[in-house]
């Protein structure tokens, strides 16, 4: 297998061009995202109970979590690579590929950046449960030629007549290679179409999904310049949002894109989107301190110092952060500490009535969001709760759980993420 380096850091800058149109210029379209322990997912395991399916998604995110620090790691800087969703990945997108469209079930991921399913002639690819997509039955299809501007922004050899052979390396090594590529991309909604979108067809995945054999590939949302979002741009202002339904709903969350994501609510607030060259594909955020009851622990920091991401379940903090946290915490509540907690958690308690616990507010830069504590404890049974935020040596990341119930805009032009209390079940 070839192994190579996904170095992005030099070739993107936060506003790539948009490479697709759209058949119609929309005001704004929406896509409908299931997640992984929802009753409605393909993925759903109705012997589970629901702390076991909570702690499930838990250890998942701890997978992913290590592979998002790689870039942290002072070690790795001189060669970071790229992030895939862990182990099934949280949410999952619809898309219709080709003429005729063919619909594809792929995990969507705000960390990361290339759109790619698996193509026949497959060589060594993961089992799913559908036809691998093939490029020869659409009359749009259309292969990259090694000099285009797309091809050079990934690792690359030139094939056969010229073709764009790519290599995208994973970092925790899972990875897809194949031809790059061009093919009408929609979303459910036939009048909006993007005819020219830029995807990978892999010929040869290995990925940490592949035991679902739902998922065939990966939606990358990420700002870097290959992302979807990236893509379709211009057409639609650079703006897009999500509120995710909690999976313990019979409901499916929603993500829309242009004119339809923006948040008009009267509770919105908003705070700096930072996107770092070192780091091109993640949203960063400012998190200056978080409040319970009477307390506040800040974190000192101005620069960026946590991701917001849609493919984490937990969220992290950095370790002397979170120690103060607890202890914060502890000072507020006066809980008794349950000693040996229950992997991934580190700081579980008992508590009588948990509609008595005070809410969290986490200190954005000119954002205060006040979370509830369903967004970051969880119930283990017997009055019996662990808090869903765990340390972390490299990156905080802030979990999807802590978005619940959120209405959460991206607008990468006027460089802002806004955050409205929304019951996301009757968006």
């Amino acid at each position: 297998m070839h192994s190579f380096i996904f170095l992005f850091s030099a070739l993107c800058s936060l506003y790539s061009p948009s490479f697709v149109e759209s058949t119609k210029n929309p005001s704004g379209f929406e896509v409908e995202l299931i997640h992984h322990d929802s009753p409605l997912s393909p993925f759903y395991n109705s012997s589970l109970t629901s702390s076991e399916l909570i702690t499930n998604a838990a250890l998942r995110s701890i997978s992913r979590s290590k592979r998002l620090s790689l870039f942290q790691n002072n070690e790795l800087n001189e060669s970071p690579e790229s992030i895939i969703i862990p182990n099934g990945g949280d949410y999952l997108m619809k898309i219709y590929i080709g003429t005729p469209p063919v619909e594809r079930l792929a995990v969507a991921d705000t960390g990361s950046d290339l759109i790619w399913v698996q193509c026949s002639p497959c060589q060594n690819c993961f089992p799913q449960d559908t036809p691998y997509y093939d490029p020869n039955k659409s009359s749009t299809f259309m292969g990259l030629s090694c000099d285009s501007q797309s091809c050079s922004l990934l690792p690359h050899r030139c094939g056969e007549s010229n073709k764009c052979e790519y290599f995208y390396t994973y970092g925790d090594k899972s990875y897809t290679i194949g031809d790059l590529g061009t093919d009408s991309i929609n979303f459910g909604e036939k009048d909006v179409t993007f005819p020219k979108s830029i995807f990978g067809c892999g010929h040869q995945n290995d990925v940490t999904f592949k035991r679902s054999r739902k998922a065939t590939g990966l939606v990358g949302l990420g700002a870097g310049p290959l992302s979807l979002v990236s893509q379709l741009g211009d057409s639609i202002g650079h703006k897009f949002s999500y509120c995710l339904v909690p999976p313990s709903l019979n409901s499916i969350s929603k993500m829309k894109f242009g004119d339809e994501a923006i948040i008009k609510d009267n509770g919105v607030v908003s705070t700096p989107l930072i996107i770092k060259s070192s780091n091109p594909s993640y949203y960063f955020l400012n998190l200056e301190g978080i409040t319970i009851g009477q307390k506040t622990v800040e974190t000192g920091r101005t620069d960026g110092n946590i991701i917001i991401d849609s493919g984490t379940t937990l969220t992290y903090l950095e370790q002397n952060f979170y120690n103060d946290l607890v202890a914060s915490l502890k000072g507020v509540i006066g809980v008794e500490e349950v000693k040996d907690p229950p992997s991934p958690y580190t700081f579980c308690f008992t508590f009588g009535d948990i509609t008595k616990f005070p809410n969290f507010v986490f200190h954005f830069t000119r954002a205060d969001v006040t979370l509830k504590p369903q967004n970051l404890v969880v119930e283990l049974g017997n009055h019996s709760y662990c808090l869903f935020v765990v340390p972390n040596k490299g990156i905080s990341i802030f979990g999807n759980r802590a978005q619940f119930n959120f209405l959460v805009g991206y607008d990468l032009k006027g460089k802002t993420v806004s955050f409205s209390p929304t019951d996301c079940s009757k968006t």
